[in-house]
C-alpha cells in the first residue's frame, strides 16, 4: 500500500503560479503511475496530468497542457504539479493518485488517492 498527501493548494490570482505536492510513505511511488486529478464544485472529478514510474512518460489533459507540468523526486518519494498562467476555472480541489496501471486517466483505475488539496484562482 502507499499513503500519500497532498500540500501547496492556496488562494491566487489569476496568472499567478503554484506548485503541488505529493508525498508518499509505504511503498515508493516509483512503483506506480502517478496522477493528477482536480474536481471542482458541482463537477466531476477530471483527469489533469500523469508521469510515468520511470518519469520518462508524461501526459496531460488538454486543458491544462502547455500550462502545467507533473515531475517527481524519487530521493524524496515526491511528485509534483508545477502549475502556471492559472485561470479561474481551475479552481478545484486537487488529488494525487496512484495506479499499478501502465498509464491510466480514469480515475477509477487508481487505486490510491490522497485527501486533496483546494486551489482557489481569483479573476
Amino acid at each position: 500500500q502507499v499513503q500519500l498527501v497532498e500540500s501547496g493548494g492556496g488562494l491566487v490570482q489569476a496568472g499567478g503560479s503554484l506548485r503541488l505536492s505529493c508525498a508518499a510513505s509505504g511503498r515508493t511511488f516509483s512503483d506506480y503511475t502517478m496522477g493528477w486529478f482536480r474536481q471542482a464544485p458541482g463537477k466531476e472529478r477530471e483527469f489533469v496530468a500523469r508521469i510515468s514510474r520511470s518519469g520518462g512518460t508524461r501526459y496531460y489533459a488538454d486543458s491544462v497542457k502547455g500550462r502545467f507540468t507533473v515531475s517527481g523526486d524519487n530521493a524524496k518519494n515526491t511528485v509534483y504539479l508545477q502549475m502556471n498562467s492559472l485561470k479561474p476555472e481551475d479552481t478545484a480541489v486537487y488529488s494525487c493518485a496512484a495506479t499499478t496501471a501502465i498509464a491510466a486517466t480514469s480515475a477509477s483505475r487508481y487505486d490510491y488517492w490522497g485527501q486533496g488539496t483546494q486551489v482557489t484562482v481569483s479573476s
